[in-house]
C-alpha cells in the first residue's frame, strides 16, 4: 500500500534533531512521496532545498500563509514566482484566508491570496489552499479565478457541510488530516468525510502539527510526523465507509494526477537498509 503525504512542514525546527530519520520512518511506513509545505518565502526556499536533495521522493510548494500575509511585497511576489519555475515545486501556496486567528489583517490576507492565485494561473500550477472561518470571503475571491486555475486542494479541511459543498462545486480536492482522529473537535469531520467523493480525496499529516489524538503509543512531545499517515488513512476509511485499500489507492492516484507527481520507484526497505 503506497501513500503520499501532501502536507509536511519539514522545515520546522521541531524536525531539526532527526529530519533524516523522520523521512526514513515515513518511507518504511509506506509513505513513498511527500510534499513539503512552503508557508513563507524562507520556508518555501527551505522546502525546495530539501526536495532537491531527494528527487522523485520529495516535492515542495511555494507560497505565503495567511498568517504571514503582512509580509507580502513585490519582492516576495517575484521570489515566489521564481521559485515556482523549479521542477520540484508542484503547487503555489500555502495561501488563503484565516479569520480564526487573524495574525495578519484581513485586507492583507485577501491581497496576498489573490496575488498568489494570479501566480498559479500564470505558471499553470495547482494551488495549496488554507481556509479557516472565512468560507464566504474565500469563495468570493477564489470563484472568479477558478477557470484560470489548473486545480487545487483545500488543505486540512475542517469546515462545515456548506463549505465542503462549495469546494466540491469548484472542483477542488479536499485534504484530510489527523483532525479526523480527534474524538472532540473531529466529530463533525467524521460525519462529513463520507460525502467526499473518493476521486476528490487527498491525505496529509500537516506534521509536526495535528498529531492524531487516538494514536498509541503517543509520541514524546506530541510531535506528528509523516510515518503516521497510514493511521489517518485508516480513520478516513472507517468514518467514510470505505476500505483502507480503496482510500489509499484513490488518494495516491488523485495526488499524482493533481500535482503531476511521477509514479514512485521507492523501495522503503532498501532505503532504510542502505542508510543503516
Amino acid at each position: 500500500m503506497e501513500l503520499i503525504d501532501i502536507g509536511v512542514n519539514l522545515s520546522s525546527d521541531r524536525f531539526d534533531a532527526d529530519r533524516e530519520a523522520v523521512l526514513l520512518r515515513a518511507f518504511d511506513a509506506g509513505v513513498v512521496q511527500m510534499m513539503l509545505t512552503g508557508c513563507s518565502l524562507q520556508s518555501s526556499r527551505d522546502a525546495l532545498d530539501m526536495a532537491q536533495n531527494r528527487p522523485g521522493q520529495l516535492f515542495s510548494t511555494a507560497g505565503v500563509h495567511p498568517h504571514d500575509a503582512s509580509s507580502w511585497t513585490p519582492m516576495v511576489e517575484n521570489a515566489i514566482r521564481q521559485l515556482s519555475s523549479a521542477p520540484e515545486v508542484v503547487a503555489i501556496g500555502e495561501c488563503g484566508l484565516d479569520f480564526n486567528r487573524d495574525f495578519s489583517p484581513r485586507d492583507s490576507q485577501a491581497r496576498a491570496f489573490e496575488a498568489q492565485l494570479a501566480i498559479a494561473a500564470e505558471v499553470e500550477l495547482p494551488v495549496f489552499l488554507h481556509e479557516r472561518d472565512a468560507t464566504r470571503r474565500f469563495r468570493e475571491i477564489l470563484t472568479p479565478w477558478r477557470d484560470r486555475l489548473v486545480g487545487g486542494v483545500v488543505h486540512c479541511f475542517t469546515g462545515s457541510e456548506e463549505a465542503l459543498r462549495s469546494w466540491l462545486e469548484l472542483d477542488m480536492y479536499i485534504g484530510i488530516t489527523g483532525w479526523i482522529c480527534d474524538e472532540r473537535r473531529g466529530q463533525p469531520l467524521q460525519e462529513l468525510v463520507g460525502q467526499i467523493p473518493l476521486d476528490r480525496l487527498l491525505l496529509e499529516t500537516d506534521s509536526p502539527w495535528l498529531l492524531p489524538r487516538d494514536l498509541r503509543p503517543r509520541p514524546k512531545k506530541g510531535r506528528n510526523e509523516p510515518a503516521f499517515l497510514p493511521h489517518i488513512c485508516e480513520a478516513v476509511a472507517r468514518f467514510g465507509g470505505h476500505s483502507v485499500i480503496d482510500v489509499a489507492q484513490a488518494s495516491t492516484a488523485n495526488t499524482r494526477r493533481l500535482f503531476g507527481l511521477p509514479v514512485s520507484s521507492v523501495d522503503a526497505k532498501s532505503i532504510v537498509d542502505s542508510t543503516a
